[in-house]
This record gives structure tokens, C-alpha cells and sequence, in this order.
């Protein structure tokens, strides 16, 4: 396919959360000026707009970040001396606000307006309908609202009769004060909940189906990432496996010391748990491990080892499907299940017009590469960056080479090394011709 080159594209931007921002900044910075950001929040900051009730947002009351201040700020925006190593959610919130009005990407975000749909004209571009029922126009759409709000729940024999809820809905630990909660999921999400209700609950168990690798935010007083950057990195892939998987079992022993189940996978092929309570609390008599459920009857839940307990409430930490309720599947394409066929993660196979930001989960944090993202999408719209010849041979090319053999479930569909993911942005960014 000919890519078309638009001298000055009219570009739109669904969604002012981290990714979208960092989007409509690299468009501004390279000349594009017609851009408009959509999004149906109030305020910018997407994900990390913290409400009591439920919401569009996944974080709760105490939510903090799990990659550490130093490798989650955008490279050209560094946050304030003032944050801590893991700032949380009211600080990131602000920090991305200072961002827009910084770049000055304020001043083309229209907040308050939902996307209804999104299709392509066949002459090419899209037409965009708003909740208003207004229709727009563009050259281009960068798709950035993000994939941590529509919740996956799961499924078991038989029917629960406490509350149940997935941890998308959850908001403090308060509502579970003197309650006998089960936290199902060894993610950060899982572990962070079990541990914050662990603080206020009657009893708080925690159920896995399989075993995770739990590392520490710090280590030799150093945030892990950063150790991770200044230390492994130097060392071969398969090296690094070993010397993490050592330095995590000289740290904290192995997951059984604490009755969980091991992993069969090494620690740098799932996306990391980090979380320096969970084993406190386990040892502490606080959390209580449980193996995968088999079924359900009323408040008893039975367990895989043929046990059960009784329980007030469950909370699933079972992840999100990945969804975007504007565009056409049987157009654009489903992203829900283990394979997402994008270029880099980010261009679209079919619609040279169409691109995704932050449609990858890395070993790291996201909004820095979006950031990257941005810059490679602003060049491709102004012709100085070229998509490969055939993009269906390197989009498959790109899914049977991930950066580590990552573990075979929907969860790791986008998953990415930080390190590895950034250098292949970078290379085709500074590989291009200049604006």
C-alpha cells in the first residue's frame, strides 16, 4: 500500500489521559496545529483521575505508581524533586495537568465529550461522532483511551451470594471493614487490594491459580527499576533471568516459605508484581494464601486442595478486556483476545490513517513510550518516517520475536520489554528523515 503524506493533516486524538497527551504534544511540536483531543472526563489525566465512586478509573484510595518516579516521567517533563519515589495517584493527576498546560496541549483538548463512533470514509480519514451527535472530520486518528476500564470477570461453577465485585470498582478498604474477604489474582492490582483491606477486614485471603514473581520496590535502597537499569541491563537475557531470580530469592526466599504457589516461568517472562507488603502481611498472620476456586455455594467458596472458607465479599483482580467501543471490530479489527497485529504496536495494518497509543504493556512504564509513540506517528503523517513495504509480514515477523517468551495468556497479548520496546522506537525515530 502507497502511503498518502498530508502537508497539514487535521489529526484527532481520543483521549486525554498520559498517552493522548503525550500524542497531541508530538503532533504540536512537529507542525501539526489542527488537532483536536476528545475526551469525555471533566479534567486530563485519564486512568489516574481518582473518584470515590466507580468510575472509568481503575485506582483507589491509596494507589501508587509500581514503576518508580525515575522511569515513569516523559523524558522532556521530569517530575518535581518533590515527588516520591512512587508517587500516587493525586500527584501523577497533577503532574500530567502541568504537562498539557506546559506544551500547551490544554488548548486543544475538548473535555467533556464523549466519541461515540469512529469510521473511515473510503476516500480515506474518519468521520467522528460525538455524544452530542455532532460529526467531524479528520485526515488521521490516533486511538490513545486507554485499556484498563472495561472489567474481565471470571467464571466459576455455581453461585456467590456475598458481594462481589471486580477490583476495577473497588475505591478503599473501608466498605470491607470487619468483613471476610477473598482478593482473587496475583497482579499488582490483587496484591495491593489484599493488602489495604488486610488493614481493615475481619480476615483477608488472597486466591492464585498459578505462582507470580513478587519483587520488592527496592533494592540496596534503590527503586528496583532503577537497579534494573544501572545493573541487569548489562548483562545477556538469559543471564538476567538468573541473576533476578537469585537476587529475589536471597531478598524475600521462595514463594512456598510463604504458602504460595512457585512460578513456572522465569521472572522476566509475565508482567512483575511488585509489592514489598504482601509477604509482611502473609507472615504477619494478616493474609491468608488460597489455590485457584473450583466452585461457588452461597458465601462458601471451594478451593482446588479441597478445602473452602466463608466469605463476605470477593474481590477480582482478573484484569480488562481490551475494547474500543467507537470503532468497528468487523472494520478495524478485535484487540481482545492473544494477538494484537499492529506495527510496533501501533500501526494498523490496513488504515495507513490509523494509528494506537499505549496499546502495549511494558516491563516498565507506558507513558514515556507513548511519548516515543507520538513522535514516530508525527513523522510518519508528515512523511519523514515510512511503514515497512509489507507490514503483514513484519507485524507477523514482530508477534513470533517478543522480547522474552512471555507467558501464554491474554494478559500478556502487549506485553513488552521497556528497554527493548524504547530502542526499536527510537531507531525508527531518529532513523527518519528530519521534519
Amino acid at each position: 500500500m502507497e502511503q498518502k503524506t498530508l502537508a497539514r493533516p487535521r489529526v484527532c486524538v481520543i483521549g486525554a489521559g498520559p498517552s493522548g497527551i503525550a500524542a497531541a504534544k508530538n503532533l504540536l511540536a512537529a507542525g501539526i496545529h489542527d488537532v483536536v483531543v476528545y475526551d469525555k472526563n471533566t479534567e486530563v489525566g485519564g486512568n489516574w483521575i481518582y473518584r470515590p465512586g466507580e468510575s472509568h478509573s481503575s485506582v483507589f484510595e491509596t494507589t501508587h505508581i509500581i514503576s518508580s518516579k525515575r522511569m515513569s516521567q516523559y523524558e522532556d517533563f521530569p517530575m518535581p524533586d518533590s515527588y516520591p519515589d512512587y508517587p500516587g495517584h493525586a500527584q501523577l493527576k497533577e503532574y500530567f495537568q502541568s504537562y498539557a498546560r506546559h506544551f500547551g496541549v490544554d488548548r486543544v483538548i475538548q473535555l467533556g465529550t464523549e466519541v461515540r463512533s469512529a469510521r473511515h470514509r473510503p476516500g480515506g480519514g474518519w468521520t467522528v461522532t460525538l455524544g452530542d451527535g455532532r460529526r467531524e472530520d479528520f485526515d488521521a486518528l490516533l486511538v490513545a483511551s486507554g485499556h484498563h476500564w472495561d472489567p474481565r470477570m471470571p467464571s466459576y461453577p455455581g453461585t456467590f451470594t456475598g458481594e462481589l465485585l471486580h477490583s476495577h470498582a473497588y475505591k478503599s478498604a473501608e466498605p470491607f471493614a470487619g468483613k471476610r474477604v477473598l482478593v482473587i489474582g496475583g497482579g499488582n492490582s490483587a496484591c495491593d487490594i489484599a493488602v489495604e483491606t488486610a488493614r481493615r477486614s475481619a480476615r483477608t485471603e488472597i486466591s492464585m491459580r498459578r505462582g507470580y514473581w513478587f519483587i520488592p520496590k527496592f533494592l540496596m535502597g534503590l527503586p528496583t527499576d532503577v537497579i534494573n537499569e544501572r545493573l541487569m541491563r548489562k548483562l545477556p537475557k538469559p543471564i538476567r533471568q538468573q541473576m533476578m531470580k537469585l537476587t529475589i530469592r536471597l531478598v524475600q526466599g521462595k514463594n512456598t516459605h510463604y504458602g504460595l504457589p512457585e512460578p513456572e516461568h522465569g521472572p522476566l517472562e509475565a508482567h512483575p508484581t511488585l509489592n514489598s507488603e504482601l509477604f509482611y502481611f502473609i507472615r504477619h498472620g494478616r493474609i491468608h494464601p488460597r489455590p485457584d476456586i473450583t466452585r461457588l455455594d452461597g458465601k462458601t467458596v471451594h478451593f482446588v486442595d479441597g478445602t473452602s472458607g466463608e466469605f463476605d465479599a470477593i474481590i477480582a483482580a482478573t484484569g480488562y478486556v481490551t475494547r474500543f467501543p467507537y470503532l468497528d471490530t468487523e472494520e478495524v479489527g478485535d484487540y481482545s483476545g492473544k494477538e494484537v497485529p499492529l506495527y510496533l504496536k501501533v500501526f494498523h495494518p490496513r488504515f495507513e490513517d490509523l494509528f494506537f497509543i499505549g496499546l502495549f504493556q511494558p516491563q516498565g512504564c507506558i507513558w514515556p513510550l507513548a511519548d516515543w509513540q507520538g513522535r514516530l506517528v508525527a513523522r510518519a503523517l508528515l512523511g519523514a518516517w515510512k511503514r515497512p513495504a509489507n507490514i503483514d509480514a513484519a507485524i507477523r515477523r514482530e508477534l513470533s520475536h517478543p522480547d522474552y517468551a512471555f507467558t501464554d495468556s491474554i494478559r500478556h497479548a502487549v506485553e513488552v520489554d521497556y528497554h527493548d520496546y524504547r530502542s526499536r522506537l527510537v531507531t525508527e525515530v531518529e532513523g527518519g528523515r528530519a521534519f
